[in-house]
């Protein structure tokens, strides 16, 4: 979005990298749960906290979340079944871990479900590489820029990174 800053009023919407200006870009969505969940862990400011719940009940409610919980690139893209962003689910997974550390205990578990979900589905074959192929990388199948055919169904380092990161997350606080 596009703001006068004196107004506040939109001035245009802009499109980087979903389907279009009102999609919901599954990587962007997770890096803003992400975001806003550090925001409040650092600042214990309820206003990010809300925000952050907001953005993990629309991901995990979202009608085009497949079951294993490793979203297309973007919700709203008009051929799904599309491309499965695996770093987006794993930024998800990670973020949704720490955001259970703030919440309570029914929303705790929601979180920390999805999360296990993603975790075990990122680990299964269909996105993790077997050794000593995909370059190195763990994670196959992220998503870079879709619409610009740039990056796509490939490995990401930060897909590996927020990987790795949520699975010292679970294990430190989840077994």
């Amino acid at each position: 979005m596009d703001y006068d800053l004196d107004k506040g009023a939109i001035i245009q919407k802009v499109n980087g990298q979903g389907a279009h200006d009102t999609s919901a870009w599954s990587r962007g969505q997770a890096w803003g749960l992400y975001g806003f969940t550090m925001m409040y862990r650092f600042t214990r400011d309820a206003k990010y906290l809300d925000h952050a719940r907001g953005i993990a009940q629309f991901i995990l409610n979202h009608p085009n979340l497949p079951a294993d919980k490793i979203p297309y690139w973007d919700y709203n893209a008009p051929q799904i079944p599309t491309s499965r962003d695996a770093s987006a689910g794993a930024i998800a997974a990670s973020a949704l871990l720490e955001l259970g550390q703030y919440v309570g205990k029914k929303e705790k578990q929601q979180y920390v479900s999805a999360a296990s979900t993603m975790l075990q589905s990122l680990a299964s074959p269909a996105y993790r590489a077997n050794l000593g192929e995909n370059g190195g990388f763990i994670l196959k199948n992220s998503v870079g820029h879709f619409l610009a055919n740039s990056e796509v169904d490939v490995p990401l380092t930060y897909a590996d990174y927020y990987f790795l990161e949520g699975l010292l997350r679970y294990k430190k606080w989840y077994l």
